[in-house]
C-alpha cells in the first residue's frame, strides 16, 4: 500500500474554512481576550454551528463523523491563531466529552453531548489536585455514597475551563483502600449544591484560557451522574489518548505562527545594507526551525493515522506530545532571538508565542512522564 502525504480534497478544503474562520472570527478576539484573560464564550455557538466541535464523534450524536487526522488540522489551526483559544477547545472536546461519548449512558450523551457538540454548554475535566498532577492515583477527592445520592468532598485545579464550564467530569474515590482502582469518574453540572468555588487562575502564558481552582463541599449529585465506576478509571483515562494528539498538533500550530512571523520579519528587517534573512547566521536559523516544525508535524500525523485506525498509538502520541513539546520552545525562542529587541517587546507577537510555549511541556502530561511512557513501551 504506498504512503500519502498528502491532504485528501475533503482535508484541504476543511482546512481553508478552518483558517478562513479563524483569520475573520477568533483573531479579531484575541487581543482583548489575552488582555482581559478572558475566553470568548461567544466563539463557542459558532464553532459549533461550523461542525468544529464534532469533527471525530458520530452524526447520530449531531458530530460529522471525521477522522483524527482532520481534528489534528483543527487543532493545528486552532493554536497557529491563539493557544489559550485552542486549549479550551480542545479541552471541551476532547478531555470533556470524549468520555462521556464512550462510557456515557443514552440520557448522559443526550444531556451533555448533543448541547455540547452544538457549543451549547462547555465542559471540563477535573483531574488534577494541589497534590496529585502526574500520580493522579494520589487524589484525594472522595465521593460518598447516601441514598440515591453521591457526596463530593475535594479541590482540583489548573482545570481548563473551570470558570465557564457549565459541567466538570471529576475523578474522586469511592473506595480509598483500593490505591488507583478505587477511582470513579462523575459528571458534576455547575449549579450542583456544594460546588462552591470557582477560582480563576492567572498564568505566564495562555492567558485567554479561561483556568480554574474547583472546591467542592459536600456536593451532592444524583447517583445517575455516575460516569465511570471503580476499576474503570485506568480504562477511562486511556481513551484521553487523542486529546494527546490533538495537544502536539496545537503545538506544532503555535511553533508554525512563531515561524511565519520570524520569517516575514527577516525579509523585510534590514541590517547593513540587506534584508536580515541574507545572513546565514539568520537563514541557517529559520532552516532549522522549518526543519523540526515539519519533523513534528509529521510524527503527530502518523500518530493521527494509527489512532484512527485503531491501532496501537501509545507511543507514537508520547512521541509526538513529547517532540512537538521540545519543537514549539526551541522555535519560539528562536523567533525572539531573530526580531532581537522587538521580540522582547509586547508590539508584535512573539512574545506571547514564546510565553504560551512553555506550557507544551507541561500540560496533558509532562515532557518527563512521556519519556516514562516511551520507555516502558520500548520494554525498558
Amino acid at each position: 500500500m504506498p504512503i500519502d502525504f498528502e491532504l485528501t480534497d475533503e482535508q484541504q478544503m476543511f482546512k481553508d474554512t478552518i483558517r478562513d474562520f479563524g483569520e475573520n472570527e477568533i483573531t479579531p478576539l484575541v487581543e482583548d481576550a489575552e488582555n482581559n484573560e478572558k475566553f470568548p464564550v461567544e466563539l463557542f455557538p459558532k464553532l459549533g454551528e461550523m461542525g468544529f466541535l464534532g469533527i471525530a464523534f458520530p452524526e447520530e450524536y449531531g458530530g460529522v463523523d471525521l477522522d483524527k487526522i482532520t481534528e489534528c488540522i483543527f487543532a493545528e489551526e486552532m493554536g497557529r491563531i491563539n493557544a489559550g483559544i485552542a486549549m479550551c477547545v480542545n479541552a471541551h472536546t476532547s478531555l470533556s466529552m470524549v468520555p462521556i461519548l464512550k462510557f456515557g449512558n443514552d440520557a448522559q450523551k443526550e444531556k451533555y453531548l448533543l448541547p455540547g457538540i452544538e457549543g451549547k454548554i462547555i465542559g471540563a475535566l477535573g483531574l488534577t489536585e494541589p497534590d496529585a498532577g502526574s500520580d493522579a492515583r494520589s487524589i484525594r477527592a472522595t465521593a460518598v455514597k447516601k441514598g440515591d445520592k453521591y457526596i463530593i468532598n475535594g479541590t482540583k485545579t489548573w482545570i481548563t475551563n473551570g470558570t465557564m464550564c457549565d459541567y466538570v467530569i471529576v475523578a474522586a474515590y469511592t473506595d480509598k483502600s483500593k490505591k488507583g482502582t478505587g477511582i470513579s469518574l462523575f459528571v458534576i453540572d455547575a449549579d450542583a449544591p456544594g460546588f462552591t468555588e470557582k477560582n480563576k487562575i492567572h498564568k505566564l502564558g495562555h492567558r485567554s484560557a479561561d483556568t480554574a481552582e474547583l472546591v467542592f463541599v459536600n456536593c451532592e449529585i444524583p447517583e445517575e451522574n455516575l460516569l465511570v465506576g471503580e476499576g474503570g478509571f485506568t480504562g477511562a483515562m486511556a481513551t484521553l489518548l487523542g486529546a494527546r494528539i490533538t495537544h502536539a498538533a496545537k503545538s506544532v500550530g503555535l511553533a508554525q505562527a512563531a515561524f511565519e512571523f520570524a520569517l516575514n520579519y527577516s525579509k523585510e528587517r534590514e541590517a547593513f545594507g540587506r534584508p536580515i534573512s541574507k545572513f546565514q547566521a539568520i537563514s541557517f536559523k529559520l532552516a532549522q526551525m522549518a526543519v523540526k516544525i515539519e519533523t513534528a508535524r509529521l510524527l503527530v500525523y502518523k500518530a493521527a493515522w494509527l489512532y484512527s485506525n485503531d491501532k496501537k498509538a501509545l507511543k507514537e502520541a508520547s512521541m509526538a506530545k513529547l517532540y512537538a513539546a521540545d519543537v514549539v520552545q526551541d522555535v519560539c525562542t528562536e523567533a525572539v532571538q531573530v526580531l532581537g529587541g522587538y521580540g522582547y517587546g509586547v508590539e508584535f507577537p512573539v512574545e506571547r508565542y514564546y510565553r504560551d510555549a512553555k506550557l507544551a511541556s507541561i500540560t496533558e502530561g509532562t515532557s518527563e512522564i512521556q519519556h516514562v511512557v516511551i520507555a516502558r513501551e520500548l520494554g525498558i
